[in-house]
């Protein structure tokens, strides 16, 4: 049995949900989200809270409940409050701008790469480099970070190129210096 599945998602002020069938559509102040959800899992809508109920038994529709409550939760807090991920843009010389939907990255290519934002998802960049794409929908939002990421994956001797925020590079010796065999 699940035990993610169980737990009700609550929504908050401002929030409406429309199921029909295998389709749940979630709507806030930042937007609106749609998803079809697998028809081993049914939603029901109890006052001011989801609840999810597995239709028939087993492992994989236990894994299905766990996961469509999550799938649900996300939206639900995207259209609310929306996400984020930061990325930090390090090396001498590696700058990040945006203009509109395109970023601008300069990261030690011969030419500047050129990324266009897809709709629904923005980015901003900050004076010390950092990168923050925002937008309501999670997995968009990871997805076009993890892209931005590697177009200049960090290096293990310097630490150059594009990381998470909270990611911590582990670095590696560089060379010893000594005299080689003879």
């Amino acid at each position: 049995m699940s035990r993610i599945g169980k737990s009700p998602v609550e929504l908050p002020g401002g929030i409406k949900v429309e199921i029909q069938g295998t389709r749940i559509k979630v709507t806030g102040k930042k937007g609106t989200l749609e998803r079809t959800v697998r028809p081993e899992i049914e939603i029901e809508q109890q006052d001011n809270q989801l609840v999810f109920k597995p239709k028939g038994g087993g492992r994989q529709v236990s894994a299905y409940w766990g996961l469509t409550r999550t799938l649900v939760r996300n939206m639900v807090a995207g259209v609310d409050k929306g996400f984020e991920k930061v990325l930090a843009v390090e090396g001498v010389g590696y700058r990040a701008a945006v203009e509109g939907s395109k970023l601008t990255l300069n990261v030690g290519y011969s030419v500047p790469v050129e990324f266009m934002l897809p709709a629904g998802i923005a980015a901003a960049v900050d004076k010390a480099n950092n990168i923050t794409v925002s937008g309501i929908d999670k997995e968009q939002v990871g997805q076009i970070a993890a892209t931005i990421r590697d177009i200049r994956k960090p290096e293990p001797y310097k630490g150059k190129g594009i990381r998470y925020s909270d990611e911590h590079i582990v670095r590696k010796a560089g060379k010893s210096g000594g005299k080689g065999k003879k």
